[in-house]
């Protein structure tokens, strides 16, 4: 017999408005243009207005709303306009992410604290913001974009990795905790996908798909009621694995990659 799924399955897109954080390009942008076509009322945020101008297209159900995740100040002044158009979300999307291969040798400060602040205080100043509303009307959800670097201490992730596995924790507990006041949460783990911070990998990405797939696949874990979407699964699956050895096994295979 079937596991019940872990969130209540969604499928009634054009009854749901979705606030899209990080949408201006990469997944969150073609997540934005999956949801539009299914019928779902869309908010997009990133800092960059040009280019969610050119990711809503002029869409009816497209709201285009300028936010920078790094300001709690923004993120405050950003629910309090939704509110005020009578617009609060039913599902935020935390797509928003910075990322810069790095070695542990090569850290700086000030890409240390803007990664840090972008991935992961960010959606910690979102859920400060939005949490009392949430549980209040006790309806909604949150997805958490994170990676399958959260999974293992992948080499030249220095602070991505980091920054991905703390939000992999963060979501488990999300979950557990705010389940019984009816709120969903999703847990988004992509591998390689194609878009400009993947794009300065200097390595061959196994496995590696298009932003509409990655997008495809987060509206088919939704859809399902998953809690965690990882994909695509021939490369995802080997990474969870290799996180499923002790230590006397795993630390070996990463020192590999460390060199290659």
């Amino acid at each position: 017999m079937p596991f019940p799924p872990l969130n209540p399955p969604l499928r009634d897109w054009p009854g749901q408005r979705v606030w899209l954080v990080g949408a201006s390009s990469g997944i969150g942008a073609a997540l934005a243009r999956h949801l539009l076509d299914k019928g779902a009322e869309v908010v997009l945020s990133a800092r960059r207005q040009t280019s969610l101008m050119q990711v809503a297209d002029a869409h009816p159900r497209a709201l285009i709303l300028p936010h920078d995740v790094t300001s709690p100040d923004s993120w405050r002044q950003c629910w309090t306009q939704l509110s005020e158009l009578h617009r609060l979300p039913d599902l935020i999307v935390f797509c928003a992410a910075d990322y810069r291969p790095e070695q542990s040798w090569q850290l700086r400060h000030e890409q240390v604290r803007q990664t840090l602040d972008t991935n992961l205080a960010g959606v910690y100043f979102g859920l400060e913001t939005m949490l009392p509303d949430l549980m209040a009307r006790r309806a909604g959800g949150i997805a958490l974009v994170a990676s399958v670097a959260g999974y293992i201490g992948l080499p030249g992730a220095s602070v991505y990795g980091p920054s991905k596995a703390a939000l992999i924790n963060l979501a488990e507990l999300l979950h557990a905790e705010l389940k019984r006041h009816g709120l969903s949460v999703y847990l988004i783990n992509p591998g390689f996908v194609a878009t400009r911070l993947t794009a300065l990998n200097d390595f061959a990405m196994p496995g590696i798909i298009s932003p509409d797939q990655a997008a495809a696949s987060i509206v088919r874990g939704m859809e399902r009621g998953c809690f965690e979407i990882h994909f695509p699964r021939r490369f995802t699956l080997w990474i969870k694995l290799i996180a499923m050895l002790p230590y006397r096994l795993r630390l070996p295979l990463l020192r590999h990659l460390a060199r290659t």
